[in-house]
């Protein structure tokens, strides 16, 4: 495969595996340097990329997994997760600070959630992938897929819910 074909191939999902990375690693330069990780190793495996099914699906859970190993590995042992895909400048300042507010809580409800509940939850939610691609990405099956996402998405509301209630009734 050639470069040009290469980047047809893989630059309309760069931005897709960026923000994977960013929901599990610490910092925008630690998803940066997963994401030129895969990238890299992509390119090395540009040969073989006609082969895949779906080249998407398969940078994404390369994406994961490297992810996964760095989180696991002796030189992650402060990374956390830290992510906002929202931003809007036409909101007025309280709206912006509401909205930003909300993120968060929503970012700290998902870092409590079991690891495979957020990657569902991140695939899916944030994301927009299908529920077979998160089947093939993550190596799930359907039914399960689907309960992992309504247990996730149960636990947020639940979470919220206590929080905008508290001190109330």
């Amino acid at each position: 495969m050639k470069q040009n074909e290469f980047l047809a191939t893989v630059m309309p999902f760069k931005d897709k595996l960026y923000r994977m990375a960013k929901r599990l690693l610490v910092s925008k330069e630690e998803a940066e340097d997963a994401t030129q990780e895969v990238l890299l190793k992509l390119w090395n495996k540009s040969d073989k990329m006609g082969s895949y099914k779906s080249v998407e699906a398969f940078a994404m859970t390369m994406t994961k997994n490297f992810c996964l190993d760095r989180l696991k590995s002796k030189q992650a042992g402060n990374l956390k997760l830290v992510h906002s895909n929202y931003e809007d400048g036409q909101h007025n300042l309280q709206r912006s600070v509401e909205q930003a507010d909300s993120v968060s809580w929503v970012e700290k409800i998902m870092e409590e959630l079991p690891e495979q509940q957020k990657m569902v939850l991140q695939l899916r939610d944030v994301e927009d992938y299908d529920f077979e691609e998160i089947e093939e990405m993550l190596g799930m099956k359907a039914t399960a897929v689907r309960v992992t996402l309504s247990r996730a998405r149960k636990a947020v509301r639940e979470k919220l819910i206590q929080k905008h209630s508290y001190g109330i009734g």
